[in-house]
C-alpha cells in the first residue's frame, strides 16, 4: 500500500557556496520505513538552488562555485532589480540556470545515488542564510 510523508529540513548556509545535505536526506528516508518509493527534493527559495554533483572530490565543488562566478557576474550596472544588493539578481539568474527540485528513486530505504554523487544547495547570496528545503516521500 502506497504512503506518503513529507518534512522541511532547515539548512544554515554561511554564503555563496554548495553544501552537501544528502546525509540528512538518507537519514530522514530510513526513518520513514518506506522501502521503495520516489523523494522529491525542493528548495523553497529564488535565491539557492539544488544540485546533484561529485562529493569525492572537493575540487569540482571549487570548479563550480568558479563557473557561475564567471558565468553570471555580480556587476549592478548590468541588472535593474539592484534593491536587495549586488548579489541578489545574480542569485536569481544563477538559481533559474540550475534546479530547484530534484527527483529520486528510493530503494532499500535510501536514495539511489551513483558511487560518487552528493545532493547539495548551492547558496547563491553572500551572507549566510536559513534555507528550507521540503522533503516529499511516496512508495511503499
Amino acid at each position: 500500500m502506497l504512503s506518503q510523508h513529507q518534512t522541511t529540513l532547515g539548512i544554515a548556509t554561511t554564503g555563496q557556496g554548495l553544501l552537501e545535505f544528502t546525509d540528512q536526506v538518507q537519514s530522514w528516508l530510513q526513518q520513514t520505513g518506506i522501502k521503495t518509493g520516489q523523494v522529491t527534493i525542493y528548495c523553497r527559495h529564488t535565491s539557492a538552488s539544488l544540485t546533484i554533483q561529485e562529493n569525492a572530490d572537493p575540487d569540482v565543488v571549487l570548479d563550480l562555485e568558479t563557473f557561475f562566478a564567471r558565468l553570471v557576474e555580480e556587476n549592478p550596472s548590468l541588472y535593474r532589480h539592484t534593491a536587495e544588493g549586488p548579489d541578489d539578481m545574480p542569485a536569481h539568474i544563477r538559481a533559474s540556470l540550475t534546479d530547484v527540485s530534484l527527483t529520486i528513486p528510493v530503494t532499500n530505504g535510501r536514495a539511489v545515488l551513483g558511487t560518487w554523487q552528493g545532493i547539495y544547495l548551492f547558496e547563491h547570496r553572500h551572507a549566510p542564510h536559513r534555507r528550507q528545503i521540503t522533503l516529499h516521500l511516496i512508495g511503499e
